[in-house]
């Protein structure tokens, strides 16, 4: 019979600092090029969607996308826009709707010099954003009042110290759930509250 001997490597301190760099300095680069790829093809990827489902807005020449895809535009950027772009327009479905639907949504508060108002004790509202600073929150207002949303802030709550940007009050719950779709349609991430 032969016998089979197990052979031991020892690697020293240095061999292994070497083999850990080596190895960080491999996924830094992996990480760094899928970062590059994935910002230079976020144009691509929303023009691409734009060309496969084309809708014209009506006043516009551009066409919009009608699918639900993440807009390349970020909370922040959206509210630093001065004018409405053609992405941030509803569809024109969206307007199609029944005036017994935009009948609560008119008669919501029209926001005075102070947008921060006390809220009804009854109905349903759907809050866009909850920020911090009072300055993005009144962005936020006119940048939606400008779309013809009836955005306010809401009074603040004093557990925490949030201005919560709402549209409402609606009495039924499917006037709310419209409202929340075009304003997911329009790519923002609204939530229902009661």
């Amino acid at each position: 019979m032969a016998s089979s001997q197990d052979t031991e490597i020892t690697l020293g301190t240095g061999k292994l600092l070497v083999l850990f760099f080596g190895l960080v300095g491999l996924c830094a680069l992996f990480f760094a090029l899928g970062y590059s790829l994935g910002r230079k093809s976020e144009p691509a990827i929303s023009t691409a969607s734009a060309a496969t489902t084309p809708q014209t807005v009506p006043g516009t020449n551009k066409a919009s996308s009608g699918t639900s895809t993440a807009a390349p535009m970020t909370f922040y950027k959206s509210v630093e826009q001065k004018d409405a772009s053609a992405e941030l327009t509803p569809p024109a479905d969206a307007k199609t709707e029944t005036p017994a639907a935009t009948t609560p949504a008119q008669t919501a508060p029209a926001g005075g010099p102070d947008p921060t108002t006390t809220l009804p004790t009854g109905g349903y509202f759907v809050q866009v954003a909850a920020v911090s600073k009072q300055e993005d929150a009144n962005s936020l207002v006119e940048a939606l009042k400008k779309k013809e949303y009836p955005a306010f802030v809401a009074a603040s709550v004093s557990t925490d110290k949030l201005f919560r940007v709402q549209l409402g009050p609606y009495s039924e719950v499917k006037e709310a759930e419209g409202m929340r779709a075009r304003l997911i349609a329009d790519g923002y991430s609204p939530i229902l509250k009661k």
